[in-house]
């Protein structure tokens, strides 16, 4: 009769369950016949009679029924005199019934002697008692093992912490989900358990279920009994495989429990679905539990509405409570004010603390002042943190020195880790080598990536490779877009004025005359002058030539030498000789050489003309 071994202290906490405020009359019954027989002298009703007075707190009363069970034998009556004991303050007599009670085979009171030399620092002994504890299929002995196990990093401590968490031990199935957590991590996608199969709970033996799969169903079990951190993992799990209704939930559930992270979590998941008012709810419930995470979320909310004092306040709290982003923050919050002092002393608390972009932003502060020799080791230590931002920073500042090769290996490794720009930069590099398959991958990534100026330039790389085509015969059906002209679109469609003129010359080629016009107008009113002269040009071969003129002259203003010169020849033709020889002389000003050397032979004639 091992009942108050197993039932009489609560989880983890060695503390007596409270009797409920409310008698029951069978209790009542049962307890008054427990009372006649132990009168009686009846052993078991002794010893179970101890236990509902130990379970009610009724010490006294307890400890003489007790003891004269423990007296005539009864295991369980000693492991609960032990229990008494301890409560009262006598350890090393608690002990010693415990032992008696254990010898004679009392998991529970083994469990108890396990934990009472651990306390002590006697692990050995520790580990002998719990073990017998945990062989004899007691649940908490079992943890108890396990957790020995673990701090002493024996291997053997995952199958005692699963064995208590198949028995319903709702902290072990948490942290067997755990250390199958961080068992996945370290092996990396695709690695699977060795273990000799065991039946999980869907029935598929676990050897036959990934790591992952296995942490799940534990946190799954754990969360269901209530634990609150179980709950989260699993919350953040269904999140990641994007089942966000059942991932609420379990946020809802923990949140409700007293998990600020939980409620934080919560908060984000309400932000992303558009609900910004709960989302700042369970922020503000996260940010008064501590949780720096979500004072910094609150911080940015105010931050957003132009409310920047209490931004400020959110970001102070959350610096308060240990979290470094809050000085990050109110280092952008103060730079974004012209509070240059004050940016650069939050940038440096929140760097010094190790935080890359912190370093990376006061770097950027210092070169915007002029201290390029103070940004640089700023700049690079974010950028060795693994800062992408700093990595492409410190290329171009030994660029702007001239020192290309440690630019372009800053941009390779900023390249590497997705930074567009930098992946621009290299490719560009990459060209001007003469490595066109590296130059054309690089240009590959940044384009693909939305870089207008790299999808421009492998459009021209493609281009190149092109051989020349025939313009279509009348009545010929439109060749297809070649790869390098919806390259050049892609960058053209962004805005991008050189592709755009591109795009209309390939336009042009092919006789779509309409969607040529229609880009090099684009770039033209865009302030290329290159689109404007080809804009004239189409419009004077379809006959608008005043048109035309006035395109002409946007693009001779803006530098065009043959825009200048195309104007020259019109004004001739009209017999507007003095304004011919004017434009004439500015194309001879603009060249390029065969430009400059027909204007002059164009304003000699004028000139001529005139004099004659």
């Amino acid at each position: 009769m091992d009942v108050m071994g197993d039932k009489a202290t609560l989880l983890e906490t060695g503390r007596f369950v409270p009797s409920s405020d409310r008698e029951d009359p069978g209790a009542v019954a049962e307890e008054m016949r427990h009372r006649a027989a132990a009168e009686a002298g009846d052993v078991d009703a002794m010893s179970v009679l101890g236990s509902l007075l130990l379970r009610r707190g009724d010490l006294d009363g307890a400890e003489s029924l007790l003891r004269a069970a423990t007296a005539a034998g009864d295991r369980a009556a000693a492991n609960n005199l032990g229990v008494l004991l301890h409560q009262r303050g006598y350890v090393e007599e608690a002990a010693g019934w415990w032992r008696i009670a254990a010898v004679a085979g009392s998991a529970a009171a083994a469990h108890a002697l396990g934990r009472h030399h651990r306390e002590r620092g006697d692990e050995p002994a520790a580990e002998y008692w719990l073990r017998q504890s945990a062989e004899q299929g007691h649940t908490l002995g079992a943890y108890a093992l396990a957790d020995l196990l673990e701090h002493r990093g024996d291997a053997g401590a995952e199958r005692w912490m699963r064995a208590a968490a198949e028995r319903g031990h709702r902290e072990a199935a948490y942290r067997l989900a755990r250390a199958l957590d961080r068992r996945a991590e370290q092996e990396g996608p695709g690695d699977s358990e060795t273990r000799a199969p065991r039946l999980a709970g869907d029935g598929r033996p676990e050897g036959d279920r990934s790591l992952v799969e296995q942490a799940e169903q534990w946190y799954r079990q754990a969360a269901a009994r209530g634990h609150r951190r179980a709950a989260l993992h699993l919350g953040a799990i269904l999140e990641k495989r994007g089942e966000l209704k059942e991932a609420g939930r379990w946020y809802l559930t923990s949140a409700k429990d007293g998990e600020a992270k939980a409620a934080c979590a919560l908060g984000f998941l309400l932000r992303d679905a558009g609900d910004e008012t709960n989302a700042a709810v369970w922020w503000l419930k996260a940010a008064q539990d501590g949780d720096g995470n979500a004072a910094n979320a609150l911080g940015a909310l105010h931050a957003e509405r132009g409310e920047t004092q209490t931004a400020e306040r959110w970001y102070r709290a959350a610096l308060d409570a240990g979290d470094v982003n809050g000085a990050y923050n109110l280092g952008l919050l103060c730079a974004e004010q012209k509070r240059t002092a004050q940016a650069d002393q939050w940038y440096r608390r929140a760097a010094y603390a190790g935080h890359r972009e912190a370093a990376n932003a006061l770097a950027v502060l210092l070169l915007q002042g002029g201290d390029a020799a103070g940004a640089e080791p700023w700049f690079s230590k974010a950028a060795e943190a693994g800062s992408v931002d700093a990595a492409f920073n410190l290329g171009i500042l030994y660029a702007s020195r001239g020192d290309d090769a440690q630019a372009l290996r800053w941009y390779e490794r900023a390249a590497a880790a997705g930074h567009t720009e930098a992946a621009l930069q290299v490719g560009t590099a990459r060209l001007r080598e003469g490595d066109e398959q590296e130059a054309e991958r690089h240009l590959r990534c940044a384009a693909g990536a939305g870089s207008a100026e790299a999808a421009y330039r492998l459009g021209t790389v493609l281009d190149a490779r092109r051989p020349a085509a025939a313009a279509p015969a009348l009545g010929e059906p439109v060749a297809r877009k070649s790869e390098c002209e919806e390259w050049y679109e892609r960058a053209a469609q962004q805005g991008h004025r050189r592709a755009q003129v591109r795009v209309g010359m390939l336009a042009a080629g092919r006789g779509d005359v309409v969607e040529a016009a229609r880009w090099y107008r684009l770039a033209a009113e865009a302030g290329s002058r290159n689109g404007a002269f080809n804009l004239g040009l189409l419009l004077a071969r379809e006959g608008s030539e005043p048109e035309a003129a006035l395109w002409w002259t946007r693009a001779a203003d803006a530098g065009h030498g043959r825009a200048a010169l195309r104007l020259a020849l019109l004004y001739a033709r009209r017999g507007q000789l003095a304004e011919g020889q004017r434009w004439a002389a500015r194309a001879v000003d603009l060249g390029p050489a065969e430009v400059a050397e027909r204007a002059a032979r164009l304003g000699e004639a004028l000139r001529q003309e005139l004099t004659a």
